[in-house]
């Protein structure tokens, strides 16, 4: 069974490390190892209480330990005895300046890395610049007794992937950092990438227990798909494949009885639009005559269950734990803006429990739906992409039958749905499982590595 110790230090030049008794019990230990720098002390027992490891001064000196005291988790193989885990979260977009150190997204960082002590973990944010590839250290920030500072660490146990957005993801420096620390130092790497609308789709259409979550979906090719579409569903979307926050998505609504297009979208100044067509053709001349439809994709139209005559989707967040097991851990429902394509609040959308909208039998029902399918399809996304996907936000509706729909899948969620109050605990709930996880790759890494190197 897994357990945690605090790690206290010794004012000692020795290279000793003082353990109970029952870690030193039947087995050889000759090395300490905080992430990647291991060095041979000597081990000892101690009397004290059983759930305290002391280090001395010189230990703590050449592992590159940090001053501050956790309750941490130890890990055995290999006559190592492995404290931490240390987490490397990876991300771009640094300041100059101390006290918000990766700019707007210093309030989101900071929440993140004071869960340490719930975790057992020491979490570290870093970016390309602050590696030290010749001595194998990191100039990371740490965020303790509310305030960063920046200290010299080991290469991590484990690495988060942070990166802000897509373009930071395609930068040939960032990408190289990845590919390095994973090939060359096998360092595991976890939510490694963002997700796109089409990949997610095809692939999970070859795992049968979800197929039916998904509206049918096709990459643009001509006119005559949408008009065969609009006849099977009365309205369509038209989103980028790799679009984000609600941008650049139009829905096309055809009227049979007055052989009529409607188009909805947002317009370049932020105002939503309602444009009526007497072709198709016209309206991809005015409305999408610079859009690249290349890149777009073709998503039928579902009749969503509406509050106020305003549509509803819901916004669920779900994350693996310490034990590698899904959860979810935030849900909301997320109403349109009046005239908005989309639920997005920066186009006037509006954020609400479940129990602000519902009565509370169809509350305890959808809440149920709309959990199971998270979780299903949680585990069929994990299964079906390369990599360790450990968190996932997804964007669910019910239609007006009742059936739950699958809209999109993020590997970045945004965290828009925590500005309600009745929210703030799980924005903490998301925090914690997404260190959490980090110990349990650490653990699968240090017992079986041959296992972690398969992916």
């Amino acid at each position: 069974m897994r357990k945690r110790y605090t790690i206290e230090i010794a004012d000692n030049s020795h290279l000793v490390v003082y353990c109970p008794q029952e870690l030193l019990q039947d087995k050889v230990i000759k090395k300490i190892a905080f992430g990647s720098k291991a060095i041979e002390v000597d081990f000892r027992p101690h009397r004290m209480k059983n759930n305290c490891i002391v280090i001395s001064n010189e230990v703590k000196k050449q592992l590159l330990f940090p001053d501050f005291s956790l309750k941490l988790h130890v890990f055995i193989e290999d006559s190592v005895l492995n404290v931490g885990p240390l987490v490397g979260i990876f991300t771009a977009g640094f300041t100059p300046f101390p006290h918000r150190p990766i700019g707007d997204r210093t309030s989101f960082f900071s929440k993140l890395l004071s869960v340490k002590a719930n975790v057992g973990a020491i979490p570290f944010v870093f970016g390309e610049k602050h590696i030290n590839w010749d001595t194998g250290t990191i100039s990371g920030y740490v965020y303790h007794d509310h305030n960063w500072d920046s200290i010299e660490v080991p290469f991590p146990n484990v690495i988060y992937d942070r990166l802000p957005n897509r373009k930071s993801e395609r930068n040939p420096k960032l990408a190289k950092v990845k590919e390095t620390l994973q090939r060359d130092y096998l360092i595991p790497w976890y939510n490694p990438g963002f997700f796109s609308k089409l990949d997610i789709y095809e692939r999970l259409q070859q795992d049968h227990l979800v197929t039916r979550y998904l509206p049918e979906t096709h990459p643009f090719t001509s006119f005559s798909m949408i008009e065969d579409m609009l006849s099977k569903y009365g309205h369509i979307y038209l989103k980028p494949i790799n679009g984000s926050l609600g941008l650049g998505v139009h829905q096309i609504l055809y009227d049979k009885v007055q052989d009529e297009y409607y188009c909805r979208y947002q317009d370049r100044e932020g105002v939503n639009r309602l444009r009526k067509f007497s072709s198709l053709e016209g309206m991809f001349k005015t409305v999408l005559a610079n859009r690249n439809l290349d890149k777009m994709i073709v998503q039928q139209g579902i009749h969503l269950l509406r509050h106020e005559q305003r549509p509803i989707d819901f916004r669920i967040h779900t994350n693996k734990d310490d034990k590698g097991v899904w959860h979810v851990t935030a849900l909301a429902a997320k109403i349109a803006g009046l005239g908005s394509v989309t639920t997005h609040s920066r186009n006037g959308g509006e954020i609400k429990t479940l129990s602000e909208i519902f009565q509370p039998e169809e509350c305890n029902l959808y809440k149920e739906k709309l959990e199971n399918a998270a979780l299903l399809v949680s585990k069929a996304i994990a299964n079906n992409m390369e990599g360790f996907i450990a968190e996932i936000g997804f964007d669910l509706g019910i239609d007006k039958h009742g059936d739950v729909w699958l809209f999109e899948a993020n590997s970045k969620p945004g965290r828009s749905i925590f500005s309600h109050p009745e929210l703030k605990d799980f924005d903490q709930l998301t925090c914690k499982l997404s260190l959490a996880f980090a110990v349990f790759l650490t653990e699968q890494s240090i017992l079986y590595p041959e296992e972690i190197i398969k992916w």
